[in-house]
C-alpha cells in the first residue's frame, strides 16, 4: 500500500468534519477524503439496517479512491455498521471506527472511575460502549444518556448562546450523570460544544473530545504500520450526497477554515 494513497473519512453528514479537523491538524501531510452523507442525516435516529447500507455505499466511493484506511467518523455508524464494514472492505483497506480509541483510553487512564456519556440514541441504545467498556475488566462504570436534540441543534447553528445552554445544562443535570468524573462526547458534533459543556461542569468533570483522541490513534496506526504519508504535498477532497450553499457556509465552524464541498449523488 502506497504511503501516499489517502485516510477516508465519512460521517451523516458535518460532524465528522471535527474528526478530520483534528486528523489534519496531527497528520497535515497526509491526503484526505471526506464523505458526509448528508442526504440521510442524521443517522441518530436511523434504524441499524439503513445505516449499515449508507455505510456500504460510502465505502464503495472511498476505496475507488484507494484509500488506506476508512475511519467511520460517526459514533452511530461505528456502533451500527463498523463490523460489517470491516468484513466488506477486507484487506482492502484498514478501517477504524471513532469508539475503539476511546475505549482503550479509558482503559489506560480511568480504571476504576465512573464515566459518563452523551450520544444519539442509536449510539446509547446500542449499547456499544457499555459491552466495549465491560471487556476490558477495568472497573469502570459508565453512564449513559441519550441527547437528541444536540446534533441538530448544532446542525441548525443553535450553539454557543442561550438556547443552545439552556439545552445542553437540561441535559447535563439529569440524574443519570450524577457522580460522574469524566464525561465522552459520544457524537462527533459535540467538540463545538465543549465549551458550554466544560462552563457547565467549572472544573469538576473532565470532558474528553473523542476527536482528538481519535485522531492520535490514527497517527500511532500509520506510524506503527510505515504508512504515513512524508511528502509535503497534500490533497483534500470534500464530497456530499446532497447539496446546499447554506450547508458548506456552515463547514467553516466544523473545520475551522473554509472549505469547498462537492456534490457526489450516492445513489444514482
Amino acid at each position: 500500500m502506497q504511503t501516499s494513497a489517502p485516510i477516508g473519512i465519512f460521517d451523516s453528514g458535518i460532524g465528522g468534519l471535527t474528526v478530520a479537523h483534528a486528523v489534519t491538524r496531527l497528520l497535515p501531510n497526509e491526503n484526505i477524503i471526506y464523505f458526509g452523507d448528508t442526504a440521510h442525516l442524521p443517522y441518530g435516529d436511523k434504524s441499524a439496517a439503513a445505516i449499515q447500507a449508507y455505510s456500504i455505499k460510502i465505502c464503495n466511493v472511498l476505496l475507488q479512491q484507494k484509500c488506506k484506511v476508512i475511519l467511520i467518523a460517526c459514533n452511530s455508524a461505528s456502533a451500527a455498521a463498523y463490523e460489517l464494514v470491516k468484513e466488506y472492505v477486507g484487506s482492502k483497506a484498514k478501517v477504524i471506527n471513532v469508539i475503539d480509541p476511546v475505549v482503550s483510553f479509558l482503559g489506560e487512564n480511568y480504571a476504576n472511575k465512573t464515566i459518563g456519556l452523551i450520544g444519539t440514541k442509536q449510539t446509547v441504545n446500542s449499547n456499544i460502549y457499555r459491552k466495549k467498556i465491560d471487556l476490558l475488566e477495568k472497573g469502570i462504570t459508565l453512564k449513559s444518556l441519550a441527547t437528541p436534540l444536540l446534533a441538530p441543534m448544532i446542525e441548525e447553528g443553535f450553539f454557543n448562546h442561550n438556547i443552545s445552554e439552556s439545552i445542553i445544562n437540561e441535559y447535563l443535570q439529569n440524574d443519570t450523570l450524577d457522580d460522574i468524573e469524566a464525561l465522552i462526547l459520544g457524537c462527533t458534533h459535540y467538540p463545538l460544544i465543549k465549551k458550554q459543556i466544560n462552563q457547565y461542569y467549572n472544573g469538576k468533570v473532565t470532558v474528553l473530545d473523542t476527536s482528538e483522541i481519535v485522531a492520535k490513534s490514527l497517527f500511532e496506526y500509520l506510524e506503527m504500520n510505515h504508512l504515513l504519508n512524508e511528502m509535503n504535498a497534500h490533497i483534500r477532497h470534500f464530497y456530499v450526497s446532497d447539496y446546499t450553499q447554506s450547508f458548506e457556509t456552515s463547514t467553516k465552524i466544523f473545520f475551522g477554515e473554509q472549505i469547498r464541498l462537492q456534490h457526489y449523488p450516492l445513489w444514482e
